[in-house]
């Protein structure tokens, strides 16, 4: 091989890599290269041009990198169906304590939240997560939140999924329900018809779930049921009575008011004992502190850990405000990783 062939053989692939960057980068690069191949041309010696092909290779995986990063920082997340783009948080990212083995397995759940449009879930999660009730009602694409608690000691990581609008997709809220831990079922005592819905969606869990765990009954289902807007008696249509009919005796069932909080803090300790989760991660039995000071918490936990008496503080807990739904590929590892607890399928059905 002579020595043209020797210059021309990783020109090639830069020209390819080259070519498939946008024209900003394109033209930062070029000015690069004309820089440094000046003198080279001047002096061709083959060791001297391989250098500057390496060179220019480094220079183009620099711009792939800043673009890589500028994109992965323009993502946005969802929250109700409002787009925020992260460019504006702080330069940090969720932590997933159970990812990083700082909170134990055991210690991390997902509460699915499923119901007709304009019941109230959103109202609920937002009294879960201390925070007030909004009188005006906007349609949710989908909430995800993460709410870090610290207790006696311990560490605790709930997440909550709103996958109410995920009807039109049967695949998408196929895949919600299996990842579910704990499921909270609302419908409006003022409207017969999410009852209904209601029926509707505790059947579909019980199939999903019996078909993940490959059984030919129905599965038994972690769930609450919660009749919402009590404090709309003169518009009342739904008895407690119709309920227990409808749904069966053998959920929690509690008739809540977003509005007012009556007989929320019942439903969260049914979510807590399901969940075997301690009764302080109802809102009115620990108090909500930033993220920051949650992070330190830990940390001198941590530092504690080989001393006899341990400060044990007040119950404490923290909402992400980063927190985002893990990636479906995530929720397909997870189910496909519980589904082998009891069986080893061939693969995943979530549709």
């Amino acid at each position: 091989m002579n020595a043209t062939e020797k210059f021309h053989l990783p020109v090639d692939g830069i020209l390819k890599m080259f070519n498939s960057l946008p024209e900003h980068h394109q033209s930062r690069i070029t000015h690069t290269a004309h820089q440094t191949l000046t003198p080279v041309l001047q002096h061709p010696k083959v060791s001297n041009i391989t250098k500057t092909g390496m060179g220019i290779i480094k220079t183009v995986k620099g711009c792939w990198r800043q673009q890589d990063g500028r994109v992965g920082s323009s993502r946005s997340s969802s929250s109700g169906n409002r787009q925020v783009s992260t460019d504006r948080l702080p330069k940090k990212r969720s932590v997933d304590r159970l990812e990083l083995g700082l909170t134990k397995p055991r210690n991390c759940h997902r509460i699915v939240v499923l119901g007709a449009p304009k019941v109230g879930k959103t109202n609920i999660l937002q009294r879960f997560l201390g925070k007030e009730f909004q009188e005006q009602y906007e349609p949710t694409i989908e909430d995800f939140h993460r709410k870090l608690f610290h207790i006696r000691g311990e560490t605790y990581q709930i997440d909550l999924l709103d996958a109410a609008a995920e009807k039109d997709f049967p695949a998408k809220r196929r895949l919600s329900i299996l990842t579910g831990d704990i499921f909270l079922l609302v419908f409006s005592l003022d409207d017969r018809d999410s009852l209904n819905e209601a029926c509707e969606l505790l059947r579909e869990i019980k199939a999903a779930k019996a078909k993940l765990l490959k059984s030919k009954h129905p599965a038994k289902v972690p769930a609450v049921i919660c009749g919402n807007k009590s404090d709309l008696d003169a518009q009342r249509v739904v008895r407690r009575s119709e309920v227990g009919t409808i749904l069966g005796e053998d959920l929690p069932y509690f008739e809540t008011s977003a509005k007012n909080g009556t007989g929320l803090e019942s439903v969260f300790r049914a979510l807590a004992s399901l969940g075997g989760l301690p009764d302080e991660t109802s809102p009115s039995r620990h108090q909500i502190i930033s993220i920051p000071t949650y992070q330190s918490l830990c940390v001198r936990q941590r530092g504690r850990r080989g001393s006899r008496t341990p400060e044990l503080g007040a119950p404490c807990a923290a909402v992400d405000p980063l927190a985002r739904r893990p990636s479906f590929s995530s929720d397909l590892r997870l189910v496909l990783g519980s589904s082998t607890k009891h069986n080893k399928p061939e693969k995943c059905q979530i549709q």
